[in-house]
């Protein structure tokens, strides 16, 4: 079963951050790392990244700089700020919480 766009929607800024916690990286490769990640469960497209990255920078969860690739094309790679870490901490373990109360909740109703 699919997530909705709700889940998918509420999800998207920690994705977002969790990738960029491993390392930093340009739009594209941050799409195509989350779908893979994802292994089919959702596919990412740029209309639905680039807006939300722009959101972070502004909050200065992540900051960007340009950087030319091997193939001599700049590139605007985002990384993580501290701050960004501290958010992505911190939604985390809401995450993580409200993922207990749904599966308490749901153990209970099949009990």
């Amino acid at each position: 079963m699919a997530p909705t766009k709700e889940l998918i929607g509420a999800s998207t800024r920690l994705l977002l951050l969790s990738v960029l916690a491993r390392e930093a990286n340009y739009g594209y490769a941050i799409i195509r790392a989350i779908n893979k990640e994802g292994e089919g469960l959702f596919v990412w497209q740029e209309g639905t990244v680039y807006p939300i990255l722009h959101k972070l920078e502004k909050e200065e969860l992540v900051r960007t700089q340009w950087q030319e690739a091997d193939t001599g094309r700049k590139r605007k790679y985002y990384y993580i700020t501290a701050t960004g870490r501290g958010a992505l901490a911190t939604g985390t373990e809401d995450w993580a919480g409200f993922h207990k109360l749904i599966t308490a909740l749901g153990d209970r109703s099949h009990g």
